[in-house]
């Protein structure tokens, strides 16, 4: 569609953006209509505008946009350290830190064992692959918790689980990463490539933590609508920090909002950058999809082994569900949680999206060629998957932990009439339900405060704007007041009277 332009004209840049916003969008509607989540419509959205369907937007231009990966990355990471607060770790903090590690350690090393030694790949494909099993989607077990209003310790463990979850994944994917290019251009691994990306993490999360504290100060004291300024002006500046020095944003961003919730305690600011963030997220994730190789998917062989990609991302989806689960449990075991928070924790850790796309589009662009190609497929196929089961699971193992409360909890009701008979079931449901419509209000959905934060912000720029306003028509009153009666200007008062 845009082949007619130049591929480094602003035009088909800007086209090209729109037309990804508005497909996207459509695309959105459409799921909405088989309860599908939206990450699922931007993925289907690149795949089916991109080289590899309707070609809609050639690759030349697909290569000019690896800088939204970098920037939705650090909206992703940001919005992560919200829920990693100190004061809820100090309670069980050892608790989860076990049950975190053999979860995600666990996934990864079924992982490994299923690519690298049964189905023979690649030493480099198979690590990165491994690693990337590590991490969970907060976004779909946030929403989840938030809709059926789950409290208590599994919610509580499961919260803290999936903060800390991304954090094991990332430095996972930092050692892996740098194990994986060691192998593949023939040196050897040794402990020094193990402990050079662990403190390179180590000093990207003391470098966020110092721009959390820096949008604590810069923050305090400051006008809203100033303060979603200061914040992305913050991120976009340790993103540019990071791409400088070639390691990942991830970390150092997720530092920064731990430190500055940590200190402040204020969570409107992620409220107003949750409602900015949306059609940045959007472009990431259709992005995402443009990139993906159909053919790489449906070949007969891969580029990293004998097997087609098809067999490894399915396995690759089975294995690390089987991995979660069993470390979870394995975990919750150890810290010896009760069963209901045992039994049922590994099936809210499946979703996965936001983090593990990220990291594949990093590992594609470090690997490059047919492997990175190839590890970002894989990824795009199963988070698909992942997010169609994702949310179910996670509200059935909400329920089963038995973390929200039952109809008959929130509406009890007689179930006998006024004459002594036994109420039909029928009946009973739509008494209920008229019961919680009287007595409950609707609850407020998570769109709405985000939006009612970013409008908040509209609204004390337009207070400030009329004050201006208002101040300024003063001092052009007074001035013309005291040059029509020839009065000196310092000798008229701020209200305008004669002296």
């Amino acid at each position: 569609m845009l082949g007619f332009l130049p591929a480094s004209s602003p035009a088909s840049v800007i086209i090209a953006i729109a037309l990804m916003l508005f497909c996207g969008f459509a695309m959105t509607r459409l799921t909405k209509l088989v309860k599908l989540p939206n990450v699922t419509a931007y993925i289907l959205t690149g795949i089916l505008i991109g080289p590899y369907c309707l070609n809609l937007i050639p690759q030349e231009i697909i290569g000019g946009m690896d800088f939204l990966s970098d920037i939705a990355l650090a909206f992703i990471a940001f919005s992560t350290g919200e829920f990693f607060r100190f004061s809820a770790l100090k309670k069980n903090g050892a608790k989860v830190v076990v049950i975190t590690l053999l979860e995600a350690c666990t996934a990864s090393v079924f992982v490994f064992i299923v690519v690298y030694y049964l189905l023979g790949l690649s030493l480099p494909f198979s690590v990165v692959l491994a690693a990337l099993a590590a991490a969970t989607a907060p976004a779909s077990t946030m929403m989840t918790i938030r809709q059926t209003g789950a409290k208590g310790d599994f919610v509580n463990t499961l919260l803290q689980v999936v903060a800390l979850d991304d954090i094991v994944g990332l430095v996972a994917y930092s050692i892996a990463i740098s194990v994986a290019l060691a192998a593949r251009d023939g040196s050897r691994v040794d402990l020094l490539s193990v402990l050079r990306p662990i403190a390179i993490n180590v000093g990207v999360l003391a470098l966020g933590g110092v721009f959390g504290w820096l949008l604590k100060v810069l923050l305090s004291k400051r006008s809203t609508d100033n303060r979603l300024i200061i914040a992305v002006g913050l991120l976009f500046a340790f993103c540019g920090v990071c791409a400088l020095l070639d390691i990942s944003p991830l970390l150092g961003c997720m530092s920064m909002s731990t430190v500055y919730v940590n200190l402040t305690d204020d969570d409107k600011l992620f409220k107003q950058l949750n409602y900015f963030s949306p059609p940045i997220l959007l472009l990431f994730f259709v992005r995402s999809g443009l990139s993906f190789q159909l053919d790489l998917l449906v070949g007969a062989s891969s580029p990293v082994g004998s097997v087609s990609l098809l067999l490894v991302g399915v396995l690759y989806f089975l294995v690390r569900i089987g991995g979660k689960y069993t470390g979870a449990f394995a975990g919750c075991a150890i810290a010896k949680k009760p069963k209901t928070v045992r039994n049922y924790l590994g099936l809210a850790l499946i979703p996965q999206a936001g983090v593990a796309i990220g990291l594949a589009a990093l590992g594609a662009r470090t690997l490059g060629g047919d492997m990175g190609a190839s590890l970002n497929t894989i990824i795009l196929a199963s988070s698909v998957l992942y997010e169609l089961i994702g949310p179910g699971c996670a509200k059935l193992s909400l329920y089963l932990s038995k973390s929200y409360s039952t109809l008959e909890d929130l509406a009890p009701v007689e179930e006998l009439t006024e004459t002594g008979e036994k109420k039909t079931a029928a009946q009973l449901l739509i008494e209920r339900i008229q019961k919680i419509q009287r007595e409950m209000p609707p609850p407020k959905s998570v769109n709405e405060e985000n939006e009612q934060a970013f409008l908040d912000a509209a609204e004390e720029q337009q207070q400030a704007f009329r004050t201006y306003y208002r101040n300024s028509n003063l001092r052009r009153r007074r001035f013309f007041r005291c040059q029509v009666f020839t009065i000196p200007l310092r000798s008229c008062s701020v209200r305008g009277r004669r002296s």
